[in-house]
């Protein structure tokens, strides 16, 4: 039998049709969402429609995987009210803020639902949207994630259709426990000045949502981090990072977490244990601006790094290019620093904008390694995984091994994994071939050290962090 599995990112739908006993992946498309980061709703749905066109013939289960942390809302009728907010949508920042002191703090919130609430978490959407925009949120009837919403959109989308959510992505919202499984709703009202929006049912991992109007099953979905985890097969001791738009660092864990920093997010997976995960705003965009800058393609950056040396010759760059988000710096602008007339050259430059991306990722598995995780390798994905010289320095500043997992579109297959889960109605997700993976060994000596230690004082010079 044939399942299929979507990947909704930021960027584009990915579609994968695959073999529902070995995960072989038979047929794959592609189309583009929109820039930006409030987006129409409707622009995701018309780019799974085109991505599924003649490619569904013979499938019999289907899953979505989205970014998550998206703000769907949508009225009585179950149209949207306004553009879905997406999770780089700074404007919530102050709204956050705001929520954490009025809820008692930051513990109080990471033992509530496992987070604390930044930018990017939907509560703090729904306080933004409660305070600018009080006519419309008088006008929300239901708020949903964009899994949820492309979900409810393949079983037909009709008002008298109950959406569905799952563990994975509704611990996205920062109104939904994860070690309780329950959605706090008096946090949904604290956010919402007073307004209760109905949200969608929350299913198990392999729980159906519902079927297509042509027959095909809808498996419950999950976001994006979820679902790559579950594409990957990911073990005991792997942690993954992740290098797309965004960047990402989790690993799966026994155990809910609740880390009162805010730094760590504690998610739900889509197997039914948990995702520690931390998230930055800016990973492989970094480098698509960097090049940019210098006026070359994103393709001829890693030749350029390679002609300089590791610390790239005393530049540092603070990556904040879109504001960051881990650390909490919404408002922030990247910094170069340590110009001098030797240094100011593409190739230092170009190696630099490498080494900032992967220190502030290398913060990130710090602090997860804070909570007592101890990573044998790293699992390196996303865009900017495909660089052999990214994946020579990470090993470097992760001090780890980096393993490359062949170049696949692991959010989509793990989609067509939960899909084909839920055909079988089994215990266990199907057991699928584990990827091959290209293994570069941390460098005898711990040499990336010393460039760790000059980002970690330059970024204490300029932001205190």
């Amino acid at each position: 039998m044939l399942v299929a599995g979507v990947d909704s990112s930021t960027q584009s739908c990915k579609v994968v049709v695959c073999a529902s006993d070995t995960g072989e992946i038979l047929r794959h498309r592609k189309m583009p969402h929109p820039d930006g980061t409030e987006v129409p709703p409707g622009a995701w749905s018309e780019a799974l429609a085109a991505a599924c066109d003649g490619m569904l013939d013979g499938v019999a289960a289907i899953a979505v995987a989205s970014q998550q942390q998206g703000m769907v809302a949508l009225d009585a009728a179950g149209r949207p009210v306004r553009d879905a907010l997406l999770w780089n949508d700074t404007r919530s920042a102050s709204a956050a803020a705001d929520l954490v002191s009025e809820f008692g703090g930051a513990q109080a919130w990471a033992d509530a639902v496992g987070s604390v609430p930044l930018a990017a978490h939907p509560v703090a959407k729904l306080r933004w949207l409660a305070d600018h925009e009080p006519r419309n949120a008088d006008r929300v009837a239901r708020v949903v994630l964009p899994h949820d919403y492309l979900s409810w959109q393949l079983r037909g989308g009709t008002a008298d259709i109950e959406p569905t959510t799952d563990r994975g992505d509704a611990s996205s919202t920062g109104y939904w426990s994860p070690a309780d499984g329950r959605y706090r709703e008096d946090l949904v009202a604290l956010a919402f000045r007073g307004r209760q929006p109905r949200l969608p049912r929350v299913l198990g991992p392999a729980e159906a949502a519902g079927h297509t109007p042509e027959g095909v099953l809808v498996a419950a979905g999950t976001g994006d981090n979820p679902a790559a985890a579950l594409g990957l097969g990911l073990c005991d001791g792997d942690v993954v990072v992740s290098l797309g738009t965004s960047g990402t660092v989790y690993t799966r864990s026994r155990r809910p977490s609740a880390d009162p920093t805010g730094a760590i997010n504690g998610f739900a997976d889509a197997t039914g244990a948990f995702l520690p995960l931390v998230c930055t705003l800016n990973a492989a965009r970094i480098l698509a601006g960097t090049a940019a800058g210098l006026g070359v393609e994103v393709t001829a950056l890693e030749q350029l790094a390679r002609q300089s040396i590791p610390g790239s010759a005393g530049l540092t760059l603070l990556p904040y290019l879109t504001g960051e988000r881990t650390p909490n710096l919404p408002a922030a602008t990247g910094t170069l620093h340590g110009l001098t007339m030797d240094n100011i050259l593409p190739r230092h430059v170009a190696r630099a904008a490498i080494e900032g991306m992967l220190c502030n990722l290398a913060d990130s598995l710090d602090r997860l390694r804070a909570t007592g995780v101890e990573p044998s390798r790293v699992l390196l994905i996303g865009g900017a995984a495909a660089s052999r010289l990214v994946a020579e320095i990470a090993a470097q500043i992760f001090d780890l091994t980096v393993a490359v997992p062949q170049p696949q579109e692991y959010v989509a297959l793990g989609a067509a994994r939960q899909a084909a889960w839920t055909l079988a109605g089994t215990d266990e997700p199907p057991v699928w071939a584990t990827p091959a993976m290209v293994e570069v060994p941390a460098p005898a000596g711990g040499t990336g050290r010393d460039i760790r230690d000059r980002y970690a004082t330059v970024r204490k010079l300029l932001h205190h962090q």
